[in-house]
């Protein structure tokens, strides 16, 4: 084999592998989120999420299924006792909804699939190297829902009903650096932390 042809074939295997670890970047993104919030690695998890993004993100779903008109407050004619006990309570805002999911257990559980606080106890965690690989081999997998050279969407079916599927949207700020900018919550999901949330207020 020529010297030439030797060359040429090393340029088309860079070529080859430079496209493989292009696309396949967000993906491992992903799984490093992933372990990251396994392992509760706070610096890894700051490096690898766009938090303000993905906050604004989860807070309009949250929002969307909200009712569309609140309970009428209290009349001071036709209910003075409730109209006075709503002018001296304090008037303490609503806790955050979307601050569990920005939790690290609560990106552990939707790395997984699962909603924060509904996700069944994971398999401890194991501590040689041939464990580790094992995790990372071990399903269920993400799949790539959406590519573009600039911003890559990776779906997680939950375990047990492939119908939810919550859905990480990761943009590219390098050549091979990805950052998580937003979460698209299952339907479902988002209705129920609206009921959850209408109840406690009512």
């Amino acid at each position: 084999m020529s010297l030439q042809k030797r060359i040429w074939d090393l340029i088309v295997l860079g070529i080859f592998v430079f496209a493989a670890a292009f696309a396949t970047a967000p993906w491992f993104a992903f799984r490093a989120l992933k372990a990251a919030a396994q392992y509760e690695d706070v610096q890894a998890i700051s490096e690898l999420v766009d938090f303000p993004s993905v906050r604004r993100s989860l807070t309009g779903q949250l929002q969307e299924d909200a009712p569309a008109t609140a309970a009428e407050p209290p009349s001071i004619w036709r209910d003075p006792l409730g109209a006075m006990r709503r002018a001296i309570e304090p008037i303490a805002p609503p806790e955050p909804k979307v601050d569990r999911y920005l939790t690290v257990a609560g990106l552990w559980a939707l790395t997984r699939g699962y909603a924060p606080g509904s996700a069944p106890t994971g398999p401890p965690r194991p501590e040689t190297t041939t464990g580790k690989v094992k995790a990372t081999l071990q399903g269920p997998y993400p799949t790539i829902v959406y590519w573009d050279p600039n911003r890559v969407r990776v779906g997680m079916k939950r375990p047990g009903d492939p119908r939810r599927v919550t859905v990480f949207t990761f943009q590219r700020r390098a050549l091979f650096t990805w950052k998580l900018v937003h979460i698209r919550l299952p339907r479902e999901d988002r209705q129920a932390a609206s009921r959850a949330v209408t109840e406690a207020s009512s």
